[in-house]
């Protein structure tokens, strides 16, 4: 059994890395920390899980978390800096769900994140969590830098035409709409829901915290820079990203179906649906997958993909116990084989 431990773990990424763990056949959860909660039993946090744990939320201790095999962060940005170090020293595994690993230029990320980058000496052996492109270096890792949401879904939709160098020029445009559960379990007026039911709207329009870490994935598979407009959108709804991506490609003639079908036929968590689909978010609700449907315009030419996720799942939690199981040896698919709910 692997014996895993949770540092945060009071939000929806982190009820929702619990939801999948406490059924996960091989994982066995030790010890979950919150400094605020220290004491308080989970079950009374998230009735959810009543029957299915009797773990105690604890203050962070290094010696009990480096008894793990595994520690998952499911903390808010910057804390994984002060403490990795001193995990991974114990010779435990560490999976961070935040954003502190995910840029590889510290200076950047300092930049979107507005403080110091307190682990730049980490960065280097950090490696980025998407199975479909780092699976190889994610088997032998030491640290995982679990992908953003929106992240995940983008890249996703667009490897198989950068990749194959068929977007040359690179004018890429990323639509995309999520769920309020995005924006954390913090109280927040824009979370309200007089605020955000029956509304959508556009936010980080000039610029998002999570455009540089999508061009930096982007650039990796194309081999250069890369061009890309991201507007995100708050949507009234709880789980879910649908992220509509535009590339422009004078000339194409490759078959785009039997493209994405061969790029993703080996991927248990990409689903490449049949020519002409719509995915829904409702899909994936739950899941650990990414469902995908390209598209050509008959008039432009342009090439439309649709790429939607649950972002607690394949977008966070899940993606992170994806990454366990590779970094185990187990089936990647242990413990992620939930059916979407529908409706």
């Amino acid at each position: 059994m692997i014996k895993v431990g949770i540092v945060g773990g009071t939000g929806y990424t982190g009820v929702e890395l619990l939801r999948i763990l406490v059924n996960h056949p091989e994982a066995e959860l030790k010890v979950i920390t919150s400094r605020s909660e220290d004491g308080v039993p989970v079950a009374d946090m998230f009735p959810n899980l009543r029957g299915h744990t009797d773990l105690r939320f604890s203050v962070p201790d290094v010696s009990t978390l480096g008894e793990c095999d595994v520690v998952f962060f499911a903390t808010p940005h910057g804390v994984a800096h002060s403490l990795a170090q001193e995990i991974l020293d114990t010779g435990t595994r560490v999976i961070d769900l935040s954003a502190d690993f995910r840029l590889q230029d510290a200076d950047e990320w300092e930049k979107w994140y507005g403080q110091p980058h307190g682990a730049r000496s980490l960065l280097p052996q950090a490696v980025y969590g998407l199975p479909e492109v780092n699976r190889a270096q994610i088997k032998d890792a030491r640290l995982i830098a679990v992908p953003g949401c929106y992240p995940t879904s983008v890249q996703l939709g667009y490897l198989p035409l950068l990749e194959n160098n068929l977007i040359p020029e690179q004018m890429l445009i990323a639509d995309c709409k999520s769920g309020v559960s995005g924006a954390g379990r913090g109280a927040k007026v824009g979370s309200l829901l007089c605020e955000a039911s029956e509304s959508m709207m556009a936010y980080g329009v000039a610029g998002h915290r999570h455009l540089p870490e999508i061009r930096q994935g982007l650039q990796r598979a194309a081999g250069k820079a890369v061009n890309l407009t991201f507007v995100p959108h708050l949507t009234p709804m709880i789980r879910g990203i649908h992220s509509t991506l535009y590339a422009q490609a004078p000339g194409l003639k490759d078959d785009l179906q039997a493209l994405f079908e061969q790029r993703y036929a080996d991927e248990p968590f990409v689903d490449v649906m049949p020519a002409g689909s719509h995915p829904a978010t409702r899909s994936v609700k739950g899941s650990n997958m990414c469902r995908i449907a390209v598209h050509q315009h008959q008039h432009t030419g342009q090439i439309i993909i649709l790429s939607v996720i649950d972002n607690l799942v394949k977008g966070a939690s899940g993606q992170a116990v994806q990454n366990m199981n590779i970094m185990f040896g187990l089936p990647e698919d242990t413990g992620l084989n939930q059916v979407a709910l529908l409706p």
